[in-house]
């Protein structure tokens, strides 16, 4: 339900300069279904599980039988409330539920309650990084609605079923402008929003279960013309199939066009076998849904103690956490912002900093080294096989100069692979130990030194590789112990 409307860039967002494809504009805007972390459903008592066995879970309310009467979920309220003081957004003090009346097997009402023309949150924006450049795409509303069941396609016997359990699940749909300009962009907004919502505890974003659901919005046209016709990209559940879809989309389009025809406004579904987007239905505009007033459900008024007793009871956000990263520990904006890509990711930086006093030494090995070995094993920094304790000491030995960076990343595998626990007591028994004895290092530089003449007259002859070249050779001579900064001075120091 996107409203395809430029309007202004806000303050905080900055436009980047539109990469063409083929000489077009690609114009995306997202719609995302996040699945409200409540125990029970929107409108009934009846419970959320994914995985139970089907039909055992949607009750009378669920299936609209005649005499029931729908109710409200305070808690999907609430994290509506969460979701829009964590980007801004104005919390509507009266908002209305509607029936979106559509006709579909899963759908056992034969309608869907949603909302339409006031929405509980309005406005707000989502902030995020693409490379160095700091973006943000602008929110057109976020609301309340339930979700419908599931149609279970069986190809082999050439049967389908219906499982209700999902009737009823609270959603929080979020509706952004068409600010984003390339499928990276997109996939970057994706990110940020699903870091978002479970931070803040209201969806737990398993894209894989369905909790978090992203509809593309894709269109393109020529530089300064208007909207193309869009086609929205239905169901995309992971952000890997996402970029994918979305390139597709663009490329076809693009064909489409040049070839002389028309886009025709469609729900689309990707196929991440084929890497195609095929059209499943010709979209609907607002008007085919025929929107009218629940008149089961009365308007939805939040008061302001509400929502101030929310705003004061919610966690420290991951802008607001990444802003003080900054200010206490010195760290770059672009370094913050990723280290508070999690609320995991931002303790385990935070307890690593306290107990080593090097932040941004303790980020660069957060980011670079231990973010390496947890990509490689496909697991998050919660289960991370060195502790920030551990890291933390090992940085003090790498600060301190006990040992080199290299010598430090094999203390770090070490630890990963479970082959000790103390980083002092591996680097003795490994023998990993910076050398830093002046007179002992003397030694090995003036044997290099005699042995290589040609390098010697090549650095006083103003070549800088030549004295790399000496302190590599230093470095052999110390088997990898030696001190490189001290090396670096014993060397200009007798070179001249």
């Amino acid at each position: 339900m996107n409203a395809f409307v430029e309007t202004a860039p806000s303050p905080s967002r900055t436009v980047l300069k539109s990469p063409l494809v083929m000489g077009y504009e690609v114009v995306i805007g997202f719609e995302t279904h996040a699945q409200l972390s409540t125990q029970s459903k929107i409108f009934s008592r009846a419970a959320v599980a994914f995985g139970a066995e089907p039909n055992t879970q949607a009750c009378a309310v669920d299936l609209a039988l005649p005499g029931t009467l729908p109710v409200m979920n305070r808690g999907a309220v609430e994290r509506a409330i969460q979701f829009g003081l964590a980007v801004g957004s104005h919390i509507a003090p009266r908002s209305v539920f509607a029936r979106k009346n559509y006709f579909y097997p899963d759908l056992p009402k034969g309608y869907q309650i949603s909302q339409f023309e006031i929405p509980v949150v309005q406005g707000g924006e989502v902030i995020f990084f693409l490379g160095d450049n700091k973006l943000a795409v602008r929110l057109v509303r976020a609301h309340l609605e339930e979700d419908a069941g599931k149609s279970l396609h069986e190809e082999f016997i050439g049967q389908t079923g219906i499982d209700l359990n999902r009737a009823g699940t609270p959603l929080l749909e979020i509706v952004t402008e068409p600010d984003m300009r390339s499928s990276a962009e997109a996939v970057a907004y994706a990110k940020e929003l699903h870091k978002i919502v479970t931070w803040i505890g209201i969806c737990d974003g398993n894209m894989q279960e369905g909790s978090f659901r992203c509809d593309a919005n894709v269109s393109v046209r020529k530089p300064g013309a208007p909207f193309g016709t869009r086609r929205e990209i239905k169901n995309l559940n992971s952000f890997k199939f996402m970029q994918q879809a979305i390139d597709y989309e663009v490329r076809w389009q693009i064909e489409q066009i040049e070839d002389g025809y028309a886009i025709e406004q469609a729900t689309v579904l990707f196929n991440p076998d084929t890497g195609e987007t095929r059209a499943m239905r010709t979209k609907e505009d607002a008007a085919d849904y025929r929107y009218f007033p629940d008149p089961d459900l009365p308007p939805l008024v939040i008061g302001e103690d509400w929502v101030q007793r929310v705003r004061t009871e919610l966690t420290e956000l991951p802008r607001a956490m990444a802003q003080r990263f900054e200010a206490d520990y010195g760290l770059s904006d672009y370094d913050a912002t990723a280290l508070t890509q999690s609320r995991e990711m931002a303790a385990y930086f935070e307890a690593t900093a306290k107990a080593c006093g090097q932040p941004k030494l303790a980020g660069n090995w957060i980011m670079g080294e231990l973010s390496r070995r947890l990509n490689a094993s496909e697991i998050g920094i919660g289960q991370s096989r060195v502790s920030a304790c551990q890291l933390a000491a090992l940085i003090v030995r790498i600060n301190d100069a006990t040992i080199s960076s290299t010598a430090a990343r094999q203390v770090l595998d070490a630890l990963w692979n479970g082959e000790g626990n103390e980083v002092d007591l591996l680097i003795e028994t490994r023998g990993l130990k910076q050398m830093s004895d002046s007179g002992e290092l003397e030694k090995i530089v003036d044997a290099v030194l005699a042995a290589n003449p040609k390098n010697v007259e090549g650095y006083k002859a103003g070549n800088e590789k030549s004295l790399n070249a000496l302190v590599g050779q230093v470095m052999k001579g110390s088997s990898g112990k030696a001190n490189p900064q001290l090396v670096n001075d014993l060397l200009r120091k007798k070179l001249g």
